[in-house]
């Protein structure tokens, strides 16, 4: 052993890498799909309403159940193979059958799964496939099968794997519900190869059916943005409008600030999801390894006719409500500025009209502040005098001379007396 000690993840995480292998398949063989997604908040579903799901389906066939926190599962059912595995938004079923139906797509084969146990599933179907692979050494036939069993305007063959096999989709729906893939292996692709590209195959549909819930969510926005987007352009030529209006404007632009922010919070999941999902599909089919087959489209030419303008519509729809956001905010700004401005001339106004006040009441303060000396020196000389007034005949000044005297020293130390008072006050 060695002296370091590990990580308590180290062991899960690098088990994690190699947790959902490939499935193994010897054609002829067959395949029914099943995701299934929950109504609502799917990201925080009941992730233990999903086990109990699959361990039903386990019962039904005597099966052992997985163990306890699984996130996947593989293992044997009666005479087939189960594959399950749960991701973040959704959980998917894939049933392996050994040897072709009689009938092409016969919707028998998607009857593994029990009727009751379809009608328990806790949550809808996303998406569910029928898969048939042939062995054939040449193309002999398949063209034929192709038209036969797929709608020809939107049907897509291609070449994969360097040619080791053929596939062929209409991504349509049937009468039974489901979609159709066709896989026509050569003899000399591996268990392994058919079982990877039976895998690709279920992977682009289910994540190509999980894109376009992005394209869904535009399609319901679309209506909210193009009222938003109007309101938004008004109240902006409203910028320039009166000022005794300017607090109304700002109020709605706020409301629909707030709105906007609402739409982007309930989207925002959606679209990034919607981009992961797009990136997943187009990485999937990169790895086929197309080559045309006679002259048809290719699986990446269908994604690029009929499912990119849809991602690019989620893309132009996100970026449209960015922007709209953006721009009720720079309103927002630009109208709160104006406010402040319009405040700060009035509050400008009202400092200068304090400032006038101030410098009235400073007058009127110094004014009675004079009066003040003069009263006080008045009974102050009229006291000085009662006390003096004895004393004039000794010194030889009458009572008028002794008053005259008196009074302005009376006034000059009452205005000293004023004057150092203020000064302790300052």
């Amino acid at each position: 052993m060695s002296p370091i000690q590990d990580h308590p993840l180290r062991y899960s995480l690098a088990n994690e890498l190699h947790a959902r292998p490939f499935p193994t398949l010897d054609a002829p063989c067959r395949a029914a799909y099943l995701a299934i997604k929950a109504g609502e908040n799917a990201v925080g579903r009941d992730r233990s309403a999903d086990v109990a799901h699959l361990k039903a389906l386990l019962d039904h066939y005597a099966a052992p159940h997985p163990e306890e926190g699984a996130t996947h599962y593989f293992g044997q059912i009666g005479r087939h193979l189960l594959k399950w595995e749960s991701h973040t938004e959704f959980v998917t079923y894939t049933i392996f059958g050994e040897g072709s139906a009689k009938d092409p797509f016969d919707a028998g084969t998607f009857a593994m799964f029990p009727e009751d146990w379809l009608a328990s599933a806790p949550g809808l179907r996303i998406t569910s496939a029928l898969l048939r692979v042939e062995q054939q050494s040449g193309d002999d036939g398949i063209t034929e099968k192709v038209a036969d069993w797929f709608v020809p305007e939107s049907v897509a063959v291609s070449r994969v794997l360097d040619n080791d096999a053929v596939v062929a989709a209409d991504f349509r729906i049937d009468p039974a519900g489901h979609m159709r893939f066709a896989v026509f292996s050569r003899p000399e692709a591996g268990e392994r190869r058919v079982g990877r590209i039976v895998q690709r195959l279920c992977e682009i549909e289910t994540y190509k059916a999980m894109a376009m819930l992005g394209f869904s969510r535009c399609r319901q926005l679309g209506g909210t943005m193009g009222a938003l987007d109007i309101r938004l352009s008004g109240l902006t030529k409203a910028l320039s409008g009166a000022p005794e209006q300017t607090e109304a404007t700002l109020g709605s632009l706020l409301q629909v600030s707030g709105e906007l922010e609402a739409l982007t919070a309930q989207s925002n999941f959606r679209f990034g999801a919607t981009m992961a999902y797009e990136k997943i599909v187009n990485q999937r089919i990169t790895v086929l390894r197309e080559d045309r087959f006679e002259g048809r489209q290719t699986f990446g030419e269908f994604m690029m006719r009929r499912f990119d303008p849809a991602m690019r519509t989620v893309a132009s729809t996100k970026e449209r409500l960015d922007a709209m956001a953006d721009r009720a905010i720079r309103a927002s700004d630009l109208l709160r500025t104006r406010v402040d401005v319009e405040r700060s001339a009035e509050n400008k106004a009202l400092l200068e009209s304090m400032d006038r006040r101030a410098d009235l009441q400073l007058r009127l303060q110094k004014t009675v502040e004079g009066l003040s000396i003069v009263a006080i020196s008045y009974y102050a000389v009229n006291l000085a005098a009662n006390v003096a007034l004895p004393f004039a005949a000794d010194v030889g000044l009458g009572d008028k001379s002794m008053k005259a005297i008196l009074t302005p020293l009376v006034i000059g130390l009452v205005w000293l007396m004023v004057r150092q008072i203020r000064k302790a006050l300052d």
